[in-house]
């Protein structure tokens, strides 16, 4: 009987330590994403599962997300996720476009970054309307500085895309870490494996 119980508690151990070992590697190493929508396409595709490292830019401390340990910021072009500012409960992957004190403005889809065309090679237009920024930013936004402290962020997919031209700048508190590589693409329409996607880094 105390074989047993003995071997039981072996086990409940190493399960208890696995746990928290997964809890930690969750919290503050990496995690892993799926993409919902096609908002960064070419990027990624619908269906890819993703890893993202948490620790890129600090260690934060969970729940309050205070800075523990900083590493950096978030560099323009970097595909972050964050808690979505909208609703706290969704988590969003979009590309830094801006970060504190940069003015950006959109004119007819062109990005300018501090009066200076944005080399824009990861973006995709599939809609050749222009719409008039007196009725929505998508194609006509700004000039807006970039508060300290934040980034401005955009889907790759620019005219399928709700960023930060509709609902402003990202705290860079709430940036959960970058995406670093594809680790499974479920292709659910045609029901197959993206096998080629798997293990490519985005750039």
């Amino acid at each position: 009987m105390t074989k047993t119980k003995s071997k039981f508690q072996e086990y409940a151990e190493a399960i208890i330590i696995a746990i928290l070992i997964a809890l930690f590697i969750r919290t503050f190493v990496v995690q892993a994403f799926k993409i919902p929508s096609g908002s960064m396409k070419q990027t990624f595709q619908i269906g890819d599962h993703i890893l993202v490292s948490k620790f890129i830019y600090g260690i934060k401390i969970p729940f309050i997300r205070k800075t523990l340990i900083p590493l950096g910021d978030p560099k323009r072009g970097d595909i972050v996720v964050f808690i979505y500012p909208e609703d706290r409960s969704k988590d969003f992957i979009k590309r830094v476009i801006a970060i504190g004190g940069d003015t950006i403005e959109i004119r007819n889809k062109k990005i300018f970054l501090n009066g200076l065309p944005h080399s824009d090679s990861h973006a995709i237009y599939s809609d050749d309307f222009i719409i008039p920024g007196a009725i929505q930013p998508r194609d006509n936004f700004g000039p807006i500085t970039v508060r300290p402290g934040a980034i401005f962020v955009m889907g790759d997919n620019r005219d399928q895309s709700y960023d930060s031209r509709f609902w402003g700048s990202v705290d860079l508190k709430d940036v959960m870490g970058k995406a670093f590589m594809i680790y499974w693409s479920w292709d659910k329409e045609n029901r197959t494996v993206r096998w080629n996607r798997i293990g490519q880094i985005p750039r």
